[in-house]
């Protein structure tokens, strides 16, 4: 049986699946494909590589630094999120915090980062064969909000958040051939996603990217039609979605410590979900 988890992401809100994952690492759940967006594709990185607490050191620590997010970073022009900083100078091998690329790549999950092309607003999927070490590329690509930071280019490509062109992938984990999934949101699994601000972004690449803003404006349709999915199949008992009731205040781009550390004890609470359903499904004994 071929068992896959997606972490959809969500700037600061990610911390809320940092607290399953760590839940998942301290009882022994592990996945046979790992598929992460923007903040989850760094959350799962560290998952898959096994080491537990350092994406939490990441959202309560660093993330407060003004290199790692601020709007200085922004009239620099390194976008309000320096990825370089974050998936460069702290996750490097000579770095405050390195991620355990060795560990990562002999894992035998496999692991998807999805980041958006530009240019077509086509999703691309990047498997372990897109890293290195000290080579994170697809973490920085999936990771680039529009307008919030400019498009991260790879091999002369331009590349922009991965939940642009498939914010959430469940049709993508069962193409691959998972049996199960389990699907991580860090928002209210029943509170559909507002185009909000959206449009308004959009304009502000409409120029240069104009298929990539026509996916920003389609993100929230995309988004709520991926979670109706999700909902199917968590009906034939293929999948179990995991979301917070309440996202304690944090947002996207908003953060406070407090409100962060909450954020990741739900998550870590509502993890034993994860472990009553497999226990259900027989992968899991109690």
């Amino acid at each position: 049986m071929k068992v896959g988890v997606i972490d959809v992401g969500g700037g600061f809100r990610g911390i809320y699946a940092t607290g399953v994952l760590d839940f998942c690492q301290d009882s022994g759940i592990r996945f046979d494909l790992a598929i992460g967006i923007s903040a989850g594709s760094a959350n799962l990185a560290s998952f898959v590589a096994r080491q537990r607490g350092r994406n939490y050191t990441f959202y309560t620590q660093y993330a407060f630094r003004k290199k790692y997010a601020s709007l200085r970073n922004f009239i620099l022009g390194k976008g309000f999120f320096d990825v370089d900083y974050v998936y460069g100078t702290l996750s490097n091998s000579d770095g405050e915090n390195p991620l355990d690329y060795p560990a990562l790549r002999d894992d035998p999950a496999e692991f998807i980062v999805i980041a958006t092309d530009a240019v077509t607003g086509e999703a691309r999927y990047f498997d372990k064969n897109a890293l290195s070490q000290d080579n994170y590329a697809p973490l920085k690509a999936s990771s680039s909000i529009p307008f919030v930071n400019k498009p991260y280019f790879i091999d002369g490509k331009p590349y922009y958040d991965g939940a642009l062109g498939n914010p959430v992938p469940v049709a993508k984990a069962f193409e691959l051939g998972c049996d199960l999934v389990v699907l991580i949101l860090t928002k209210p699994e029943n509170k559909p996603r507002e185009q909000g601000s959206d449009a308004k972004i959009a304009k502000r690449v409409q120029k240069k990217y104009p298929k990539a803003a026509e996916q920003l404006c389609l993100r929230a349709r995309h988004y709520n039609e991926g979670v109706a999915l999700a909902q199917e199949y968590a009906k034939e008992g293929k999948l179990i979605v995991i979301s917070p009731d309440d996202t304690c205040g944090v947002d996207t781009l908003h953060k406070d410590k407090e409100a962060l550390v909450k954020l990741y004890e739900k998550g870590y609470a509502d993890g034993k979900k994860i472990q009553k359903f497999f226990e259900e499904k027989g992968i899991l004994t109690k």
